[in-house]
């Protein structure tokens, strides 16, 4: 008898812990995943570009189309009257799956000058500083290669916009700077001298 009392008293518990399941859904459950996104269709909402996801549902599954959109009708009706096109001014903001969002930036304008400056390192030693390159759109890395080979020494691309050339090359960088890219004038080259870090 003890036996059968612990079962029938196990039985109550262990429909207790599936209080939270469907009561409705048979199991296994045979999930519906979107075509575009890739998700559950109850989640195609929650992605960038849900307009897309509800034109394949509602090519492919009419009737279950029907029954996501008999369930968020009341959500879109307490939204003012003009919620669509809001909808797809969201969509374009939002970002794309698989990255960054696409934000626009705005390019500064900032002027194409190219500044040259010999930076003392240690005792009588020094370095030559390059800024301004990527203001020609010329790759800095292919800069940096190009003076390393050059000039027989070490080049690093430092910053953003800066190239750092391990010696003083000041007064021959200017004419190997408009041999190579004839973009960069003369007058749009400044030499700054000796300068501190």
């Amino acid at each position: 008898m003890a036996s059968t009392e612990s079962t029938e008293s196990g039985s109550p518990e262990s429909k207790g812990d599936r209080s939270h399941a469907d009561p409705d859904g048979k199991y296994p459950m045979k999930v519906l995943y979107c075509g575009v996104c890739t998700l559950p269709t109850e989640y195609c909402e929650y992605m960038p570009e849900p307009a897309k996801c509800r034109q394949w549902l509602e090519k492919n599954f009419p009737d279950e189309f029907a029954r996501l959109t008999m369930g968020n009708a009341p959500k879109q009706e307490t939204k003012a009257g003009d919620a669509p096109p809001a909808g797809e001014e969201e969509e374009k903001k939002k970002q794309k799956r698989g990255g960054r969002g696409q934000i626009k930036q705005k390019k500064k304008t900032v002027p194409q000058k190219v500044t040259i400056a010999k930076i003392p390192r240690a005792k009588k030693k020094y370095v030559t500083r390059v800024c301004g390159l990527a203001t020609f759109d010329i790759d800095l890395k292919e800069a940096q290669r190009f003076f390393a080979q050059k000039f027989s020494c070490g080049a690093s691309v430092t910053a953003e916009d800066e190239i750092i050339i391990q010696g003083d090359f000041t007064d021959d960088i200017i004419d190997v700077i408009q041999e190579k890219w004839p973009e960069v004038d003369d007058d749009s080259i400044d030499d700054l001298g000796e300068v501190k870090k």
